[in-house]
């Protein structure tokens, strides 16, 4: 499984997803991928698992279907998200 967050990096949340996500290491060992909507990369992504908003996290099987999709503030909390994403 995999952990992916589509957030712009110059943006008021910006801070405060990149944050979330060195906490999330720390308490679970799991990684969070940062992708940047404004890529072509991110915006593909974006049009793939139908994302209007950002922050975005989503959830992926190793095949890269969408198993969960959190959108917007407030982030989801860590429980929710741990069960999900590959150990590093």
């Amino acid at each position: 499984m995999k952990l992916i967050v589509l957030y712009r990096p110059n943006s008021e949340f910006a801070r405060g997803v990149e944050q979330y996500v060195r906490e999330f290491h720390d308490r679970t060992g799991k990684d969070i991928e940062l992708l940047n909507i404004d890529t072509p990369d991110g915006i593909s992504k974006m049009k793939l698992y139908d994302v209007l908003d950002h922050p975005t996290f989503l959830a992926l099987d190793n095949s890269g279907s969408l198993l969960q999709k959190w959108s917007g503030n407030p982030l989801p909390l860590i429980n929710e998200l741990s069960a999900y994403g590959e150990v590093k």
